[in-house]
């Protein structure tokens, strides 16, 4: 035994070097797949549905970049027309070039919306109501995250106005179109920072306390409520609503958070920009909202990782959702 043990020692003693490098070998590959498996899950849910769109219209908002542009991808791939409803046009142009050109669907179409803008948001429902003869998916996708204390054109703060109000008008504006066209969705991109959201209905312009942090939680709340009250409206209409969380993704959506941040939380943040979804990825929940069969007969719940999940107290509030849909349509000027 003694024997057999001093072989052992001077072996190691002897192959030092090589058994380090090994064991570092085996170290790294285990860490290598560590890291996979973590990436992987953090990937998120995918949507398995195969059906296709011929003959139906989906317009999309903020489509020209991120899970908006992958969005419309997907659409145009299974044969839908579609509608890039965009405020920079020179990329909705080259995005949809590029649509047609990966998805083999000559169908893609631009459209002018500035979020910012009521009377963009009328024009261009105008637009739609003029000259497209259905619209079967409407995604509200586009928004703007942790901007500075901006104004929109008509004097809302900046990422209520964009986020919420923008949408909200039209959506209303494009009812009688999505009725017609039955069945027929609504598709609301929120967040999980609706869970540390509150709408400050005496200060719904934060003028009094404004901070990116709570203006985006604000408007990420206003998303879901406006679903869930959109949902009771359209009881028994053939119009169905869907919100939900899209993922942590690396998008310009960030354009306005990650400049803001000290260099120290940069150096963090950098590395950790390698885990968080792709916009392929944080477009999959989108996507099963939208196409999804089993979902034909839901409507007004919130998703994340294609699946249902039960979204914050505040946003099951049913008094609060209609007082929110009454404030947001008079700040409009919706009757």
């Amino acid at each position: 035994m003694q024997n057999y043990t001093e072989e052992i020692w001077h072996f190691t003693k002897n192959h030092a070097t090589g058994l380090t490098a090994a064991l570092a070998g085996i170290s790294s590959f285990l860490l290598g797949l560590g890291v996979l498996a973590l990436r992987r899950w953090l990937a998120g849910g995918v949507c398995r549905s195969k059906v296709r769109l011929d003959g139906k219209t989906v317009l999309i908002t903020g489509a020209n970049t991120g899970i908006g542009k992958e969005t419309a991808l997907d659409m145009a791939c299974r044969g839908a027309r579609v509608v890039l409803a965009c405020r920079d046009m020179t990329k909705a142009y080259a995005a949809a070039d590029e649509i047609r050109q990966r998805s083999g669907n000559g169908n893609v179409v631009v459209k002018k919306l500035d979020l910012a803008s009521l009377q963009s948001v009328r024009d261009l429902a105008k637009d739609v109501q003029e000259n497209e003869e259905r619209l079967d998916i409407l995604i509200n996708n586009a928004g703007i995250m942790m901007c500075p204390k901006w104004q929109t054109e008509d004097g809302f703060e900046m990422q209520f106005g964009v986020n919420h109000l923008g949408h909200f008008l039209l959506t209303n504006c494009l009812l009688d179109l999505l009725k017609k066209s039955t069945p027929s969705r609504v598709v609301i991109v929120s967040s999980l920072a609706h869970e540390r959201g509150h709408i400050h209905f005496e200060d719904i312009n934060l003028d009094k306390d404004y901070k990116r942090e709570k203006s985006y939680s604000q408007s990420k709340l206003a998303n879901v409520l406006f679903c869930r009250e959109l949902a009771a409206r359209l009881q028994d209409t053939g119009v169905t609503a869907y919100s939900l969380h899209p993922g942590v993704i690396h998008t310009e959506l960030g354009r306005h958070l990650f400049p803001s941040f000290a260099l120290w939380k940069r150096l963090i943040a950098l590395p950790l920009l390698m885990l968080i979804k792709t916009p392929r990825e944080g477009a999959q929940t989108t996507i099963h909202c939208a196409v999804e069969e089993s979902l034909a007969n839901d409507s007004g719940l919130y998703y994340s990782d294609c699946a249902p999940k039960e979204a914050a107290p505040q946003a099951r509030d049913d008094a609060a959702a209609k007082k929110l849909w009454d404030l947001s349509a008079s700040m409009v000027g919706l009757a």
